[in-house]
């Protein structure tokens, strides 16, 4: 698989859950994967991921990227925005980790 989108700033992300336990996280930003990829790696103690997009060509592709952690993802096509609600429905209640990043496809 070409990579699509190259991931910036993996190891600072990373650090930031070093000495954590995470049972539970979200990525209210998944794009194509490489942060939720990462984190996954690091931390094979997540039991439930859950990774949120509107953009279906970049969920796609995460989830081809993500594939060996698909007993534990969950992905959901919808804005971050809505992430109660949504978390809600699939009866998660508390999370030990959340990330969420900020791009522009349109910025030059």
């Amino acid at each position: 698989m070409n990579e699509p989108h190259i991931s910036i700033l993996v190891e600072e992300f990373l650090e930031q859950f070093s000495d954590r336990s995470l049972e539970v996280f979200v990525d209210g930003t998944l794009g194509a994967g490489g942060h939720a990829k990462a984190i996954l790696d690091a931390h094979p103690e997540i039991k439930i991921f859950v990774g949120f997009d509107r953009d279906e060509s970049a969920m796609e592709i995460a989830m081809e990227r993500l594939k060996d952690f698909e007993s534990k993802t969950i992905f959901i096509s919808d804005n971050f925005a809505n992430l109660d609600q949504r978390l809600k429905e699939k009866n998660i209640q508390n999370v030990d980790g959340f990330f969420l990043t900020w791009g522009c496809h349109l910025c030059n």
